[in-house]
């Protein structure tokens, strides 16, 4: 079984189209890491998108965010903005799915699947080590996927008792990695708004039989996005950061 690896969509359609596109005929089945909707100007039609496809999907903050479910104040003024204009926008069936969406899951009983982190599912970030280590002891498969931080990374547990863990940033379309015997935590990144410096779309696949994952990377066109989101009056923050990776 091959499975897309994708997180923090935030209705970017344009985005979301490349990476399907990319990686179509290498997976079986999408694993979908929250954050569907927020920052982006096509909620609806991101989560239509991703309906027609075999896949399961699990909470983000965002996706909270639009249905009254998590306090907006904690949001910066532009993040509030996407999500009371995109409260606004959401058809019936579109909130009707997010708001069954669980906030974590396991699956194929060796992988955890979370948004923030397997501590605190919807709001943590794991950016660094001293977070994710942890964090290793809030789940009990040999691998956890999250999302959240828009930012590819891998931490790997440490062997030693109370030492930190490491952290590595990926390569990209370089072919897959053996996932090891060392239990991991792995971001595949953002594929609507990235935040590494890297404004390409990212996105992991996972060969559940040959044991590897591959972190991917494939250029979008940012510009169809932002003119949207322009046409919406959304801050100019939000669409200028795509065409940087921010």
């Amino acid at each position: 079984m091959r499975y897309l690896v994708i997180s923090d969509i935030h209705a970017n359609l344009a985005a979301f189209e490349a990476v399907l596109e990319d990686a179509r005929g290498l997976y079986d089945k999408v694993w979908c890491l929250g954050d569907m909707v927020g920052y982006g100007p096509d909620p609806n039609e991101c989560v239509e998108l991703l309906l027609t496809l075999d896949h399961l999907c699990i909470a983000g903050n965002h996706d909270w965010a639009v249905l009254g479910k998590l306090d907006i104040d904690d949001f910066n003024p532009d993040a509030r903005f996407a999500s009371l204009w995109t409260r606004e926008q959401l058809t019936a069936p579109v909130r009707n799915y997010l708001d069954n969406l669980p906030i974590a899951l396991v699956e194929e009983q060796v992988f955890t699947l979370v948004h923030g982190s397997p501590r605190h599912p919807i709001w943590e970030y794991i950016l660094y080590p001293a977070v994710a280590q942890p964090n290793f002891k809030h789940f009990n498969t040999p691998y956890c996927f999250v999302g959240h931080t828009h930012s590819p990374v891998i931490f790997t547990e440490s062997e030693t008792l109370n030492e930190i863990c490491d952290a590595t940033v990926p390569e990209f379309n370089n072919g897959p990695m053996h996932l090891g015997s060392r239990r991991l935590i792995v971001n595949p990144g953002s594929v609507g708004q990235p935040r590494d410096g890297d404004a390409r779309a990212a996105y992991g696949l996972l060969d559940i039989e040959a044991e590897t994952f591959e972190h991917k990377r494939v250029t979008y066109p940012v510009g169809v996005t932002q003119e949207k989101m322009k046409s919406y009056d959304f801050p100019p923050r939000l669409w200028k950061r795509l065409a940087f990776g921010w």
